[in-house]
């Protein structure tokens, strides 16, 4: 059922038994929802505080004992999962504005890169910036060069007539800087992949700190990508204390 091959069964035999594992990579699902039409074990939630520091990390696998007639019979093994943070884009904000001026000790400057989107990651994008959301309260601000930016946040499958150009905005950007891939496209190529036309992955092409899943993820999950990515910050030692900034000469 899943149009991207986002779940994966394998089955092994063990003496009598079979044993199957199942792998469900978040960075590949568009949240389509045929897998629960068609298997009432499988819900849909409204969480959306997915992100990841890393792409293993959006891969959970389960272990199943079958029956004789090859239906389930135990749970062996479940996916281990982060505990979910406190509900609503309010708490996700403060914790985020707090962490921007504990480590920056100014606001936090975005610059975010269309290498290759729908534009559904963009609309979602926008919402930030809405009076409904008011991303600019948090102390974030999106600016138009990278040059000026802390963070890259970048959507698609990268196109190859995207690719230089992605990388030129990376060297661009002044150390230490920090690169978001945003939405099923950016994580893994979501529907698109790896063909003629497209390099797949943001990670293909440049170096990602934090990833977000999601076709497309709203903005309460842009949020806490963005709040894992500053957090990273803080666990770098080559960022200047609070109060510091840090300078950048562009190459000639």
């Amino acid at each position: 059922m899943c149009p991207t091959a986002a779940i994966e069964c394998h089955d092994t035999a063990d003496g009598s038994l079979t044993i199957r594992t199942v792998t469900f990579d978040l960075g590949r699902c568009i949240f389509c929802g045929l897998c629960a039409d068609a298997d009432p074990a499988i819900r849909m939630t409204p969480r959306c505080e997915l992100a990841t520091r890393s792409r293993a990390s959006l891969r959970q696998t389960a272990q199943y004992r079958l029956n004789d007639d090859g239906t389930h019979h135990r749970l062996l093994h479940t996916p281990v999962t982060a505990p979910a943070d406190e509900p609503g884009i309010e708490p996700v904000g403060r914790r985020l504005e707090a962490r921007i001026r504990e480590v920056l000790g100014r606001s936090l400057h975005i610059r975010q890169v269309d290498a290759g989107s729908c534009n559904g990651c963009e609309v979602e994008i926008h919402g930030l910036n809405s009076p409904v959301y008011d991303l600019e309260r948090f102390g974030i601000h999106f600016v138009a060069s990278p040059r000026h930016a802390d963070l890259l946040l970048v959507t698609g499958p990268v196109t190859r007539n995207m690719e230089l150009a992605l990388k030129k905005t990376y060297d661009a950007t002044p150390e230490p800087r920090l690169v978001v891939a945003v939405g099923a496209c950016g994580c893994s190529g979501g529907i698109f992949g790896v063909n003629y036309a497209t390099r797949g992955a943001v990670d293909a092409v440049i170096p990602v700190d934090v990833f977000i899943p999601g076709c497309p993820p709203n903005p309460h999950a842009l949020l806490h990508g963005i709040r894992l990515a500053v957090q990273r910050l803080a666990l770098d030692p080559s960022v200047p204390p609070r109060g510091k900034i840090a300078t950048h000469t562009p190459s000639p």
